[in-house]
């Protein structure tokens, strides 16, 4: 069974509230009726609040949170080029094949 329901009354377009009467289904609302109990506000400001949830991430990218570096202190001696250690990895890695190839 569905339900009529008036949300808000209608003023100038500047004020952004408008009075309109939406169908709701039977399941929906259902949730809002509980939605109003546990939370003890109005009808209209549980369904206002919902729509602003949902039209307020729908068709936008969720925004992540900026990416910090955090810098770490190796503690490499000086002389040791940390920018060429996958290849230091890459000789190791061939040293020890050619090792287990010979025993």
């Amino acid at each position: 069974m569905a339900v009529a329901i008036l949300i808000a009354e209608r003023t100038h377009i500047m004020m952004l509230s408008m009075r309109t009467t939406l169908t709701i289904d039977a399941d929906v609302e259902r949730l809002l009726r509980h939605e109003m109990r546990r939370t003890n506000k109005t009808m209209k400001a549980v369904v206002n609040g919902a729509l602003r949830v949902g039209l307020g991430t729908r068709g936008k990218s969720a925004r992540l949170p900026r990416y910090k570096v955090k810098p770490h202190a190796f503690g490499f001696k000086p002389g040791v080029g940390i920018d060429r250690l996958n290849q230091l990895v890459d000789e190791l890695e061939a040293s020890e094949a050619v090792w287990r190839l010979h025993r």
